[in-house]
């Protein structure tokens, strides 16, 4: 190629930051952030000339639209919650929301655990980590430059003021949720009334428990996702927020029937079909029915009813893990470790990375007397 070539009037008509779109109050490719991909393709058409600087700045939008398509909805919606965060600390401090200085970053964690919420109260230390780490990807992507040192100092003020906190004796937020356990799941099982509301309400509890589902994976499931086999289930979980989460889940026959998960889901997906059509057995149909208070199912369950029943069927029964849809996954990974499986097979049926620290987390003792190392030292 001729180095004296002009390549400015092609390159620009490769990519052109004004024709990009905005989302959440800021455009795709920002600021900075377009002037830097304009510099990157003007680079590549001097290097391998336009026609590859074209492609290349093709692949670079297909890699931005198949990191949107992949990152989870609840991700996007804590980047978003996250930056409306920084936006009023932002107005509340007079300083510019497109500048991410080791100042302004230690004084949005102050900020945030001193008045943050809405109500002039502080957050949590574990709620301001989170806005603290979403809000710098936030920043990054309107095309802030966020240093990894000026991120760490703001972190740390987090982690001291937070100890700070503790010693003042104020602890903050709702604590770890309770995780189910098999006297609770009794209690569960037993609390559902003989309708198909209830048949539902125990498959929902009991298969919940052993594959460790989130909210949202119930509501995601397909009848053709959880297939019957000789040793009990397979259920297909395709809702996950990670390559750990997707997995098939194998769910074998209790030897307590009653609190069995494979014959309560095939009890009440037979209950299903006699009441209201062999239509539900379709596999494109929802594994897990919406039904409203007269009887009559209204579609496919979504992540807010799946909570909102298994509240319901814990107040019903007098069990105390209805502050959280996590407290099916709490229970699997504690109940499971106290029982002595295998900490990878706990991953791989709950869909946690192998040594996963929240999986870990979850593995803990009710008291720490059992699982104590300084037990039987001397």
């Amino acid at each position: 190629m001729d180095p004296g070539l002009d390549v400015t009037v092609p390159v620009e008509q490769v990519v052109d930051a004004g024709d990009v779109g905005e989302q959440d109050g800021a455009p795709a490719v920002p600021g900075s952030a377009a002037a830097e991909r304009q510099e990157l393709i003007e680079r590549w058409a001097k290097r391998h000339g336009v026609d590859a600087a074209r492609r290349l700045a093709e692949a670079e939008d297909l890699a931005d639209a198949v990191a949107a398509e992949t990152t989870p909805d609840n991700t996007t919606d804590t980047y978003n919650k996250s930056w409306r965060v920084w936006q009023r600390f932002c107005a509340a401090a007079r300083l510019p929301e497109r500048e991410g200085s080791r100042g302004s970053l230690v004084a949005f964690v102050t900020w945030m655990l001193r008045e943050g919420q809405h109500n002039g109260t502080g957050y949590a230390p574990s709620s301001a980590s989170t806005h603290l780490a979403a809000a710098v990807v936030g920043l990054r992507r309107r095309g802030v430059s966020v240093s990894g040192d000026d991120q760490a100092e703001a972190r740390a003020a987090l982690e001291g003021l937070a100890v700070k906190l503790l010693k003042a004796g104020e602890r903050r937020g709702r604590g770890q949720a309770i995780g189910a356990d098999i006297d609770g799941l009794r209690a569960l099982a037993r609390a559902c009334p003989d309708t198909l509301t209830g048949a539902r309400d125990k498959a929902l509890v009991l298969t919940g428990f052993h594959y460790a589902s989130r909210s949202q994976d119930p509501a995601g499931l397909l009848t053709g996702d959880v297939t019957v086999h000789p040793r009990g289930l397979v259920v297909a979980v395709l809702t996950g927020k990670t390559k750990h989460s997707v997995r098939n889940a194998k769910i074998r026959y209790a030897d307590e029937a009653e609190i069995c998960p494979v014959r309560a889901y095939t009890a009440y997906r037979t209950r299903l079909a006699a009441e209201h059509g062999p239509q539900w057995a379709d596999p494109s149909t929802p594994a897990f029915v919406g039904i409203d208070r007269w009887g009559h199912v209204t579609g496919g369950m979504v992540p807010d009813s799946v909570t909102r029943a298994i509240k319901r069927i814990s107040t019903r029964a007098g069990v105390p893990i209805a502050s959280t849809g996590h407290s099916l996954r709490i229970g699997l990974a504690s109940v499971g470790r106290r029982k002595g499986k295998d900490a990878i097979a706990i991953a791989d049926q709950g869909g946690w990375a192998r040594h996963s620290r929240s999986m870990l987390g979850y593995m803990q003792r009710d008291d720490g007397w059992d699982d104590n190392a300084s037990a039987g030292l001397a």
